[in-house]
């Protein structure tokens, strides 16, 4: 009775997204491509009255696929709040971990031959409750074989704590509809010295000197709220961390093709500017690195509310193979007549351009 309430929920929405007669994102260049880059889901997990709007932000994506040209779907990590949870406490979620992993999993599964999507692991994906120990329940629920577009992209996997090769850091080659490569590495939560050095060579590597980098981690920078500094110490009980300071002094300044980073993990209450930051700064061979934070999970209600209201960005890549337009857009708001004008972000940290390299 669960899984039909659930569906038919889903299906209801999805109608009036597919009816709404205004709220509907199109590009500024038709030639373009889009990447959509979804914050953290957790809060859309821990709650059974809240998984269903992440499932309506999967759908929508598969239903704007062609008319946005949408190529890469980019997700920050913290899929789940617990990762290995037996009960639920009712305050922070009534979902146990299984409920979580299996409610984000669902979500995805509708892209899953559609568009190519990459994960990162949070620190709420790791552990019990959050980075106790580096064990995480993705590999089971997100095996590389079932991702049949992603496998598409997939170029590499780097082993995880245990030995075994997972999507828990994984590398991807992506060549846009205008012929420029891409090289795509997703790193686990703060990542061990060990991932590091490989992602460094991996880089580095003669194939990969014509790419646009783009690396993508959970945790890396603060939001504008505090100066978008980046992050040196965080107090979790799993060891061999690489912060976010360490991170772009190690791998990602010394490079000379990586030319933009994306995380999530940092939120706060009240204020946009508490769970958003960007910052820019030079690499080694002179590009900017367009360094972007984006994390919605408390934008609806705080860290007990409905996890985000559907809150998502849109990247269109612009034929010129340089130019990105940044959008944060609610496919959730978008749904309702009554909450459309509502559907859109529009203050200057949400909506934006960002120039790459020639």
């Amino acid at each position: 009775m669960r899984r039909l309430i659930f569906t038919l929920f889903t299906l209801i929405c999805f109608y009036c997204a597919a009816n709404a007669q205004s709220g509907k994102p199109k590009l500024e260049n038709e030639d373009s491509w889009t990447m959509i880059v979804l914050s953290d889901p957790q809060s859309y997990a821990k709650f059974e009255r809240n998984q269903p709007v992440f499932s309506l932000m999967t759908r929508w994506i598969k239903q704007y696929k062609e008319k946005l040209n949408i190529e890469l779907v980019m997700c920050e990590g913290d899929l789940v709040e617990q990762n290995n949870i037996q009960e639920g406490d009712g305050r922070n979620g009534d979902q146990n971990s299984t409920q979580q992993w299996k409610a984000i999993r669902e979500a995805f599964s509708v892209l899953d031959t559609v568009v190519p999507y990459i994960l990162s692991t949070g620190n709420h994906d790791y552990g019990t409750k959050s980075a106790e120990n580096r064990y995480t329940q993705l590999n089971a629920y997100f095996p590389p074989h079932q991702l049949k577009a992603t496998q598409d992209v997939l170029a590499g996997m780097m082993p995880n704590a245990v030995g075994e090769k997972t999507l828990e850091n994984a590398y991807y080659e992506f060549t846009s509809p205008h012929g420029i490569k891409y090289l795509i590495l997703s790193l686990e939560f703060n990542p061990r010295a060990t991932i590091v050095k490989q992602a460094k060579e991996i880089v580095s590597r003669e194939k990969y000197a014509d790419h646009k980098g783009i690396v993508m981690t959970h945790s890396y920078m603060r939001a504008m709220s505090d100066n978008n500094v980046l992050i040196e110490k965080e107090g979790y009980k799993v060891k061999d961390v690489t912060h976010g300071k360490k991170l772009w002094e190690q791998l990602i300044a010394p490079s000379s093709n990586i030319e933009m980073v994306l995380c999530g993990h940092i939120g706060g209450i009240g204020d946009f500017k508490k769970n958003v930051g960007y910052r820019v700064e030079p690499n080694a061979a002179g590009k900017n690195v367009h360094q972007m934070l984006f994390n919605a999970q408390t934008d609806g209600g705080g860290w007990f509310g409905n996890g985000g209201d559907g809150w998502l960005r849109i990247l269109e890549f612009l034929p010129d193979g340089k130019t990105v337009i940044v959008k944060t857009f609610s496919p959730f708001f978008a749904f309702s007549p009554t909450t459309i004008d509502e559907a859109w972000r529009n203050e200057p940290y949400d909506s934006f351009t960002i120039e790459l390299s020639e």
